[in-house]
């Protein structure tokens, strides 16, 4: 920030006073411009009805943020400085009422909309004392003494409009348009006959530029993560406008083979994405796929798909093979990652190994090991996993097959 100096027994001068307030201005608005950018943004100003309810709105105080000119008009001795550019902040500090009439048609409704814009003016008018050469203890009043008022000072302010639509049939009123210039705060809704506007009635203008959160609600980075085993919803959090999701489906059970050993299940795919432009208090559905489950002499049961509202996804693995007959059994194939920066496809259940009696083993990693003798498969225990394939206690076909192992449910991570 530029600061101006002065020397002890120099004589001051009106530019040293205000050059410390234009500087600091300016230095405020730079701060302002590297935290906030350079878009018009508003703070506050909420719009409510009054109480007792009345045909009456109260504006609360806050502020607006905008790009502008350093000085537009002169400052005092300071020429104006209209070619430099800088973020100005004007501040309500009381509130604002405005009246809304209805309309006088049956049937019909009015959407009025309230503007706000930055305004900055020159105010507090008085009769300045001026030093008088010819008779110090008599000073002029005013600039040469002609008694005229100056303003003391340049205020910064919020100012409004109300901006009636136009009347219409309830449901097909228009909400007017937003004048160059200005930004809208919120949308009034008045019907025939009405008396009183409620809360009811006030809604936020949809493209209004409030600020999205505060400075203690920034999370920088991905600073916190909540882990989804079964499936919800998530809640965007106050501040959070970038996700980071981890999706994994579930896993395929093992096969089973009435007189043999099954296949081996796959292992669900999985995906990781980073969302930006994310909405605060947006609700998004989170799936989680659920784990593959075996059946006797038959192939193992797919696992779920699991997902992030329509984001991305990761289907889960296929069962292994199973039959009733005596043969070969395969693994099953893994799921598939979709809507990713990063998009993996789950690891095939391993083939049954016929003349040793013993199971595949799942897709992993998490994944359930194949059985030998006539037992399951052993589950999956990690997220994803393929279950293993079911054992035999026979080489030849003769024998008992056992169930394959469940594969294991997925998960969906969210980092914020």
């Amino acid at each position: 920030m530029d600061r101006s100096i002065v020397y002890p027994g120099a004589i001051p001068l009106d530019t040293d006073l205000l050059n410390v307030n234009r500087n600091a201005m300016v230095a405020i608005g730079a701060l302002a411009q590297a935290v906030l950018g350079t878009p018009t943004v508003i703070d506050g100003l909420a719009v409510s009805p009054t109480s007792p309810a009345s045909m009456q709105v109260i504006v609360g105080p806050g502020s607006i943020t905008s790009l502008a000119t350093v000085d537009q008009n002169g400052y005092g001795s300071l020429a104006a400085d209209t070619s430099d550019a800088l973020l100005k902040m004007g501040v309500n500090l009381t509130s604002s009422s405005f009246t809304l009439t209805a309309p006088t048609t049956t049937g019909q409704s009015v959407f009025y909309l309230l503007e706000a814009a930055f305004q900055e003016s020159d105010a507090n008018l008085v009769v300045l004392p001026y030093y008088n050469a010819a008779n110090p203890s008599v000073p002029y009043l005013g600039p040469n003494n002609s008694g005229s008022s100056q303003a003391t000072q340049r205020i910064q302010r919020v100012q409004f409009q109300l901006k009636a639509g136009a009347p219409a049939v309830s449901g097909s009123q228009v909400v007017p348009t937003v004048d160059s210039g200005w930004s809208g705060v919120a949308v009034i809704t008045v019907s025939y006959g009405q008396t009183q506007i409620t809360a009811a009635n006030i809604a936020v203008y949809p493209q209004s530029p409030v600020i999205p959160f505060k400075l203690p609600n920034l999370r920088p980075g991905f600073s916190q993560i909540q882990a989804f085993t079964a499936s919800g919803t998530f809640t965007v959090p106050s501040g959070v406008v970038r996700l980071k999701v981890t999706v994994i489906g579930g896993g395929g059970s093992g096969g089973s083979n009435s007189v043999g050993p099954g296949g081996g299940g796959g292992a669900g795919g999985s995906a990781i994405a980073i969302f930006s432009n994310i909405t605060a208090g947006s609700v998004i559905p989170v799936t989680v796929g659920a784990g593959g489950v075996s059946a006797a002499g038959s192939n193992g049961g797919n696992g779920g798909t699991s997902s992030f509202g329509t984001y991305v996804s990761a289907t889960g693995g296929y069962g292994g093979a199973g039959s009733t007959s005596y043969g070969p059994m395969s693994g099953g194939q893994g799921g598939v990652g979709v809507g990713g920066v990063i998009n993996n496809n789950g690891s095939y259940g391993t083939d049954c190994v016929l003349y040793g009696a013993r199971g595949g083993d799942g897709g992993g990693p998490g994944n359930g090991r194949g059985a030998t003798g006539a037992l399951t498969g052993l589950a999956a225990q990690g997220y994803g996993g393929g279950g293993g394939g079911g054992g035999s206690n026979s080489t030849t076909g003769s024998g008992i097959g056992g169930l394959g192992g469940a594969g294991a449910a997925g998960i969906v991570i969210v980092e914020f």
